[in-house]
C-alpha cells in the first residue's frame, strides 16, 4: 500500500505592521471629531487613563479590527510617546511583542528596552547631530513666557515644549526648525506641543530592526505628523489620515494612501485597510 506524501507547505513570513498612536490610532476627547447627532455616535473604548481620568479611545469596531490585526501580523506599536508614556496605554488585542517608543529611541521586546538598540541609538546621535542640552538651551531661550506652558526632556533623547497655540507667534515654529536644521535636528508641531527631535531618531530604523528579527517580508505603516512621514516612506505600503501635519502640509508619496476621514473615524478606517492589506494573497 503506497501512501500518497503532501509536501510541506512553507510558512509564510510574517507581515509587519508598524503604527503611529496618537491620532492614527487612539484619540483623546478634543480630537475625536464626532460631526454626527449624539444619538448615533459610535460606541467608543477608553484605552489610557491618565491622572484618574479617561483619556485616550478608539472605537469598539476599531478595538475588534485591531484584535484581529494583532493575532495575525507582527503588530507593533510606534510613538514618540516615552516608554512610560507609552506603558498608560492598554490596546485591545494580544500584547505586542516589540513596541517603538521615543521616536525610535527605545525598542521595547516584551516591554523591556533592548539594550544594543538603546547603545546603537546613542552612538548615531553623538556623530551625527548637536548635544541635547544646546538645543534645550535655545529652545528655553527663544520660547516665551506668555505662551509656554512647560518644557519637558523625553528620555533625554529629545525635547518638547508645551504652548498655547493661540498665543504661538505665526512662524515661531519655522524659525526654530530652520535653526535645528543646521545642526542635525527636526521640529514637528502636533496639537500643543513643539518638538525638536534629532534627525537621526527615526521610527523607520526601528521598524527595519524590526523587520530584520522577525523575517517580515512586507511591511505596513500608518502616521498623522511630519514625525511619521519616514515611517510611511520606509514601508512598502502605508496610509495616512485626512488631518495631522502631513495632511496640513499636503504631504504625499506614490504608495502611501491619503485617507479621506478625519477623527477617530480615521483611526477606525486605517485599521480596516490595514487588515485587508495584511490578509493572505487569495491566490
Amino acid at each position: 500500500m503506497t501512501l500518497s506524501h503532501t509536501p510541506d507547505i512553507p510558512a509564510r513570513p510574517p507581515v509587519l505592521v508598524a503604527s503611529d498612536l496618537d491620532r492614527t490610532l487612539i484619540y483623546s476627547a478634543a480630537a475625536l471629531q464626532l460631526p454626527m447627532p449624539d444619538a448615533e455616535a459610535p460606541r467608543l473604548l477608553c484605552v489610557e487613563v491618565y491622572e484618574s481620568r479617561p483619556l485616550s479611545y478608539l472605537t469598539e469596531t476599531a478595538a475588534g479590527l485591531l484584535d484581529g490585526l494583532g493575532r495575525a501580523t507582527v503588530f507593533v506599536p510606534t510613538t514618540t510617546r516615552t516608554r512610560e508614556q507609552y506603558g498608560r496605554i492598554h490596546l485591545p488585542g494580544p500584547a505586542p511583542r516589540f513596541a517603538i517608543c521615543a521616536n525610535g529611541g527605545h525598542l521595547l521586546v516584551d516591554g523591556v528596552s533592548d539594550p544594543v538598540w538603546r547603545a546603537q541609538v546613542a552612538d548615531r546621535l553623538a556623530d551625527e547631530c548637536a548635544p541635547l542640552a544646546e538645543v534645550r538651551a535655545h529652545l528655553l531661550a527663544a520660547a516665551d513666557p506668555a505662551w509656554l506652558l512647560k518644557e519637558r526632556i523625553a528620555e533625554d533623547l529629545f525635547a518638547y515644549l508645551v504652548v498655547d497655540r493661540a498665543l504661538l507667534p505665526a512662524g515661531w515654529a519655522k524659525e526654530l526648525a530652520e535653526w535645528a536644521d543646521g545642526r542635525g535636528w527636526t521640529v514637528s508641531l502636533q496639537g500643543r506641543k513643539i518638538y525638536a527631535v534629532p534627525r537621526p531618531l527615526t521610527k523607520s530604523a526601528a521598524m527595519r530592526e524590526v523587520a530584520r528579527r522577525t523575517g517580515a517580508e512586507l511591511t505596513l505603516a500608518a502616521g498623522d505628523s511630519l514625525l511619521d512621514a519616514d515611517l510611511l516612506l520606509a514601508a512598502d505600503r502605508a496610509w495616512r489620515p485626512g488631518h495631522g501635519e502631513l495632511a496640513d502640509s499636503g504631504w504625499s508619496a506614490p504608495h502611501v494612501d491619503v485617507l479621506p476621514h478625519t477623527g477617530v473615524a480615521a483611526g477606525e478606517e486605517i485599521l480596516r485597510r490595514l487588515t485587508r492589506a495584511a490578509a493572505p494573497d487569495p491566490t
